[in-house]
């Protein structure tokens, strides 16, 4: 059939037909491989074909790749299509380009010229097609060849409006893609003075760009804060007439005002003049008193609009947090939503309430609502608002309510989703320990939470509260007394059960003296839920069991007899075997005094933040007003660890309550250290590290000392704490860097990276995957460096960290702990091997010595235990010199393997050191040298 002009390019609505028209997937197939052969033929063969033509085939050959079929052709065509001057047939072009070329095409030259040409046409829709598919294909490429027209086009007073809205669209799509496209200088004025055009169209795209560069750069910026105010300002106090193009049920530029409203949001103070400060004030009543007045409309648009700007108003009063009477108006305007038929409206009440209740001006007015809240907690059919209520209760409890919340929510835990059950049991706990006055109480508290959901209480919770009893001497007897009580349940909880071992173990001799809780009674109790539980439940009561033996010597034989069952085959698990054969031999031979003091009370906690919190966090990133609660941590070894490693179960119990927090697997700091952590006005962050060098509030900075190790704290300041952990293996590396925010305020603009330059990369191989740019308050996250050694090398990479704290940027660099050492495999040689070595490489460029001071009194043993760690091997007896240390390794690289051996001489009297460097490659003995000679 011959075309037909204006039809609406009827052969391919006759395509489409036939496809859908397919019984089967084999007769599309059949149906689409016929048309592409056709295709194929029509522009290999037919050079007459016109414009309308190539557009058809064109659009055909889109619909067959939506279809999910593979085009391998006809992208020629599609180029040449952008050459023509009507608009269907150039947008065909330039939608085929956008979703079939690859960047890496080699037709890319031709694409960028036809875009080039376009944008310098006097037709704006044709500019606008062009920006359209730079925008689409947003390809690094793309930004660097248009990284000058496109600023040009968007502040140049000759530019149409709409070309305006596109570039600015645009650009904004390319500084995602590549941050270094937007230039600095007069451009930043020129492009902040859009906020000031005529056209809202415009000033709405350019709020969107602007927004995206003050998040990365600020600074420059900062000069929008006026101009968007002012802007803000004018549209709020405007009546929807005066807008009419830009109003929406109604409501004046709704999109418009919250984007201005969130620009605001990324300075704080949002601004140090008083005149301005005043005008946004001003602004912000004015959005409050309409929400006050009687809706212009009963649709529903209005009201969303409406809400819409007014809720990112409260937000940004929140994130200011400085006027108390915008605060209260704000609160009191939130909690009639808490009752509106909305569900949506509800849940933003809601969430808004809760940071407004971290507010100290704003708290009390929250404290209101209470009864409402709790009332939503109940009733409301959707989860996520029920979700929403408990996280608002939880952040507005203080000492004054905490108790009737805590009971609220301990009573809606018996019917609540399974899905926020084990959040609820976190927040309870958290809030009974926080603001218990009686401790009874809050053992009430943990015990009932155990009864009611005790699938969800995790180790932490039910770890704390036994930290807290052994801490306090005055609610032991009542422990003890309760989970008795608790135990007799004929259904009781497994974590009931190992509270219950743990407690009675310790304390079962306060309530001994009633005949109700005599020593028979109380082991015959736990033992009878002992067939019930898990091994792990079970080494832990027979830990109890042998603790009991001390408390209660009448019941001896009871226990043995227990023990013998469980040391033979009767019991399958050889740890439960074990210790109970250990415990059989430890209560026949150790006599009484030996039992009393290898299973004496476990003594106190040194006092730290609570885990519970810091799962909690991890849980809800962001979401977790700041709780000063402390948590005890590993109680020092009794003397029974180094006899006997089962009986003291309760260090296992704490240690394990450490690990959680541990998240690198690494040491615990000693006390002295957790103190002075304590000290600290910050101290809501665990120290995951547990660094052995120990840290305080001031900055931490020693790359040096990784020389000797792989894993600790790299950096830690009053704001970030920076921890390593790596493995190396030949010539390849693994780091995994874990930035931990020390604040109560999240990091913005996070953006660590590494200065290496392309000289020492062709060295040493090192490549940096991305993270989040928001590190939240208390969180921490994880980011993984693979290194490769191709050739040895000097120094050691950098990475430069920047953030925003509280609205100031942070910037400092740090060495990563990539020497060439850590390419060391350890080598072992006897004394003739090394010595035969030693001489061979004896030339002048093989060899570097230095003879230097003992930076301390000299220390043999630190200086072995330090080159144990440097990655060679050190090797005894081979040196005729005892007091002498020789070490031997190879340096892996990509391109080659270099022996090393190293001597180093002490000289006790002058408190000297010789160090000598002796290699195959005159560049590595330089380097270990400069290395090591400033360590001793």
């Amino acid at each position: 059939m011959a075309p037909v002009r204006g039809d609406g390019m009827r052969g391919l609505a006759v395509f489409i037909s036939d496809i859908r028209n397919c019984k089967s997937k084999e007769a599309e197939v059949k149906r689409i491989n016929k048309e592409l052969a056709n295709i194929r033929s029509k522009f290999k063969g037919d050079k007459t074909l016109d414009g309308y033509q190539k557009k058809k085939y064109v659009c055909k050959l889109l619909f067959i790749f939506l279809l999910g079929h593979d085009i391998d052709f006809g992208h020629m065509e599609a180029v040449n299509l952008l050459s023509s001057n009507k608009y269907s047939e150039k947008q065909i072009g330039y939608l085929f380009i956008s979703v079939l070329v690859n960047t890496n095409s080699d037709l890319i030259r031709l694409i960028i010229q036809s875009i080039k040409n376009d944008l310098q046409s006097r037709n704006p829709v044709h500019v606008n097609l062009a920006l359209q598919c730079i925008a689409n294909i947003g390809s690094r490429d793309m930004a660097e060849s248009f990284s000058n027209e496109i600023p040009k086009l968007l502040v140049s007073g000759d530019t149409m409006d709409v070309v305006k809205q596109s570039a600015a669209l645009c650009l904004l799509r390319l500084f995602r893609s590549s941050p270094d496209i937007i230039p600095g200088g007069e451009w930043t004025s020129r492009i902040i003075h859009l906020l000031n055009d005529q056209h809202m169209g415009v000033v709405t795209a350019a709020t969107s760009l602007i927004d995206a560069l003050v998040k990365r750069n600020p600074d420059e910026y900062k000069g929008c804060v006026n101009l968007a105010v002012s802007r803000l300002s004018r549209i709020v106090t405007a009546s929807y007439t005066d807008l009419q193009d830009y109003t929406y049920y109604f409501v004046p530029a709704p999109w418009l005002s919250v984007k201005l409203l969130r620009l605001l949001q990324n300075y704080n103070p949002v601004t140090e003049e008083a005149g301005v400060r005043a005008r946004l004030n001003e602004t912000l009543e004015t959005i409050l008193n309409k929400a006050q007045e009687p809706p212009k409309s009963k649709k529903v648009q209005h009201s969303n609009a409406k809400n819409a700007v007014l809720f990112e108003a409260i937000n940004l009063i929140i994130h200011s947090d400085s006027e108390p009477n915008l605060l209260v108006r704000a609160c009191n305007q939130l909690g009639q939503f808490l009752s509106n038929r909305e569900t949506n409206l509800r849940y933003l009440a809601l969430e808004s309430m809760c940071h407004l209740a971290t507010s100290e001006f704003s708290h009390e007015e929250v404290k209101k609502h209470q009864e409402v809240v709790i009332l939503s907690m109940k009733m409301e059919k959707d989860v996520s608002v029920r979700q929403m209520a408990v996280d608002l209760l939880y952040a507005m409890c203080d000492r004054g309510n905490a108790e009737e919340i805590v009971q609220e929510m301990l009573n809606y835990l018996e019917t609540a989703d399974y899905s926020i059950r084990e959040e609820m049991v976190l927040k309870v706990a958290i809030l009974a320990e926080k603001y218990a006055t009686d401790y009874t109480w809050y053992v009430d508290v943990i015990l009932n939470l155990i009864r009611i959901a005790g699938d969800y209480v995790s180790e932490e919770v039910w770890y704390r509260v036994i930290q807290i009893v052994i801490n306090r001497e005055e609610v032991q007897g009542y422990a003890a007394k309760t989970v008795f009580e608790a135990l007799q349940a004929p259904a009781c909880h497994e974590n009931m059960v190992k509270v219950g071992g743990y407690i009675l173990g310790e304390f079962g001799n306060l309530i001994a003296g009633d005949s109700r809780s005599a020593p028979l009674v109380q082991f015959k109790l736990l033992h009878s839920k002992y067939h019930l539980c898990s091994p792990m439940t079970r080494a832990l009561l027979l830990s109890t069991y042998i603790k009991f033996i001390n408390l209660f010597p009448e019941i001896r034989t009871n226990i043995q007899e227990v023990f013998r069952q469980h040391s033979n085959l009767r019991s399958a698990d050889a740890e439960l075997q074990q210790r109970a054969s250990e415990y059989l031999q430890l209560s026949i031979v150790a006599s009484t005094d030996v039992l009393a003091t290898v299973l004496e009370e476990m003594p106190s906690f040194p006092e730290r933040e609570s885990s519970i919190l810091a799962v909690l966090k991890k849980k809800k990133p962001g979401r977790v007003p700041e709780n000063e609660i402390r948590e005890s941590k590993s109680p020092a070894p009794t003397s029974i660890t180094q006899n006997n490693a089962h009986v003291n179960h309760n260090n296992k119990l704490n240690s394990n309550a450490n690990a959680n927090a541990d998240l690198l697997g690494l040491s615990t700091p000693p006390a002295n250290n957790i103190n002075n952590m304590n000290n600290s006005n910050n101290s809501t962050l665990l120290d995951v590290l547990g660094d052995i060098y120990g840290n305080n509030n001031a900055a931490v900075y020693n790359t040096k000392k990784f020389l000797f190790k792989n894993n600790g704290v790299l950096f830690e300041n009053e704001m970030l704490q920076i921890g390593v952990k790596s493995e190396f293996r030949q010539n390849l590396g693994r780091l995994g860097l874990f930035y931990g925010n020390k604040t109560q305020v999240p990091l913005t603009n996070f953006n660590p990276v590494l200065q290496w330059s392309a000289e020492d990369t062709l060295k040493l191989n090192v490549q940096m995957k991305a993270v989040e740019p928001t590190l939240e308050a208390g969180a921490q996250i994880q980011q993984l460096l693979t290194a490769e050694c191709i050739e040895d090398y000097a120094d050691a990479p950098t990475i430069e960290i920047s953030f925003r704290y509280n609205g100031t940027q942070q910037k400092f660099s740090i060495k990563l702990p990539l020497t060439v050492n850590k390419f060391f495999e350890p080598t072992e040689m006897n004394a003739e091997s090394f010595f035969a070595r030693w001489k061979n490489l004896s030339g002048e460029q093989q060899r570097s010595q230095k003879v230097f001071k003992a930076a301390q009194p000299l220390d043999l043993p630190g200086a072995r235990n330090k080159l144990m760690g440097f990655g060679m091997q050190l090797l005894d007896q081979v040196d005729p010199n005892p007091d002498n240390m020789v070490c031997a390794g190879i340096i892996h690289t990509q391109s080659q393997q270099v022996g090393c051996l190293l001597r180093l001489e002490p000289n006790k009297q002058a408190q000297m050191f010789r160090l000598t460097i002796r290699a195959s490659k005159e560049t590595v003995t330089r380097e270990i040298c400069d290395l090591l000679s400033d360590q001793f």
